[in-house]
C-alpha cells in the first residue's frame, strides 16, 4: 500500500473522531451559520442511505465516502473559531453520548427493515 494511501486513510480515521466535536460545536452560538449549514449537510450525507456515486461502482463508489465526506469535515473544522472547536473536543472527550448511538442505531434499524420489505414486496 502507498504512503498517500495510509495517509488519506489516516486523515479519514482522524476526521471521523471530529463528529461528535462538531456536534458540539454546532450547538455554539459563537459558530457561523454557514458552518452550521455545512456541519448538517456533511452529517445529512454521511447519515444518508443515497450515495453520490453508488458503492457497487468498483473504486469510485468509495470516492465520496474517502474524499468527499473528509473533504466536508476539514472545510467545516476550519470554519469553526479554533477556541470554539477546542472547547467541543474537550466536551466531546468527557462525554458518552449513548442516546445519538442508540438513535443511529434505531435509524438503521428500521432503514434495514423498509429495504427488506421493499425486496420481500
Amino acid at each position: 500500500m502507498s504512503n498517500s494511501t495510509q495517509g488519506l486513510k489516516r486523515l479519514a480515521k482522524h476526521l471521523k473522531f471530529e463528529l461528535l466535536p462538531l456536534y458540539y460545536a454546532y450547538k455554539d452560538p459563537r459558530v457561523p451559520w454557514y458552518a452550521k449549514l455545512l456541519i448538517v449537510i456533511d452529517v445529512g450525507y454521511v447519515l444518508s442511505p443515497v450515495d453520490l456515486i453508488p458503492d457497487f461502482i468498483s473504486v469510485l463508489g468509495y470516492l465520496d465516502d474517502l474524499v468527499l465526506v473528509p473533504l466536508g469535515i476539514a472545510m467545516v473544522i476550519k470554519m469553526i473559531p479554533s477556541q470554539v472547536m477546542e472547547e467541543a473536543r474537550q466536551k466531546a472527550t468527557k462525554s458518552k453520548n449513548w442516546f445519538a448511538a442508540a438513535l443511529i442505531i434505531v435509524i438503521c434499524i428500521i432503514f434495514i427493515i423498509l429495504v427488506l420489505l421493499k425486496v420481500i414486496r
